[in-house]
């Protein structure tokens, strides 16, 4: 965002910003033009992995009674997700998903947070890509657990057979396959995609079009500061989404696994 407020504060960009906005270029000497395999994007992915594989390593290299504040701080992280998602969405049987949702949760909020971040100022799951890929793997997650859970037929027959008249259920079950493995990871994907992919087009429009009407016309500078004021609003605002959808995110992915392990329909 950065970069295109400079260029179009010298009245070089085009406005407003469109979709093209997410296809970032490669960066080199990685990439090529036309074959962006490794983008900012991918950057940030790596960047995301790795500060929380150190956090973790850090805080845990010399666990204590007494917890230093670092202990603490990621103690309580899991402790949120472990009582608060894992064990109110599954019940006792949830601690043991606890690990997995904790690093599903703080990676979708780290994530997320790079939307906000100066010099990032834009989420990998802004692009369907990266959320599409985390639906895939709770969508993986939720039917190996049922599968192991109840066995591949008793599973699918609780998932697609409800408690109903035998005579309607030929309408029930398509129903009910097209809900439980097509619209669960859809939906789960583009709920996160789409809240990131407007939360960064609203910054850039209230970002770039202050600097649209101040270089068209000084009178509009007025109007251009109460833009950039709409921005420094709308980010706070962002930052609320931000942890919203890490936690949705987590919460709808424990309610999947919860499904896959109940024992009633």
């Amino acid at each position: 965002m950065f970069g295109q407020a400079n260029v179009l504060a010298a009245g070089q960009a085009a406005f407003p910003p469109s979709v093209d906005d997410f296809y970032l270029p490669a960066i080199l000497p990685w990439g090529v033009e036309n074959a962006p395999w490794f983008t900012k994007f991918t950057a940030m992915i790596w960047i995301a992995v790795g500060v929380l594989i150190i956090f973790f390593l850090a805080t845990y290299r010399k666990p204590q009674l007494v917890p230093t504040k670092k202990q603490w701080f990621a103690e309580s992280i899991y402790g949120f997700v472990r009582n608060n998602i894992s064990v109110d969405m599954i019940g006792h049987q949830g601690v043991r998903f606890a690990p997995y949702f904790t690093t599903l949760f703080c990676f979708v909020l780290l994530t997320n947070a790079f939307a906000i971040i100066p010099f990032f100022q834009i989420s990998p799951n802004s692009h369907i890509a990266f959320p599409a890929i985390l639906a895939v793997l709770s969508y993986v997650l939720f039917n190996y657990i049922g599968i192991r859970h109840h066995g591949f037929v008793k599973y699918f027959k609780h998932a697609l057979i409800p408690p109903a008249p035998w005579y309607i259920l030929p309408l029930l079950i398509p129903i009910e396959a097209f809900s439980t493995f097509i619209i669960r990871p859809f939906s789960l994907a583009v709920r996160l995609f789409a809240n990131m992919f407007a939360g960064h087009m609203l910054l850039l429009v209230f970002t770039l079009g202050g600097f649209a009407m101040l270089n068209a016309n000084a009178w509009l500078a007025p109007i251009s500061v109460v833009s950039w004021v709409m921005t420094v609003a709308l980010t706070l605002l962002e930052a609320l989404v931000i942890v919203l959808q890490a936690y949705v995110f987590t919460v709808l992915s424990a309610s999947y696994i919860q499904g896959a392990l109940a024992e009633e329909h």
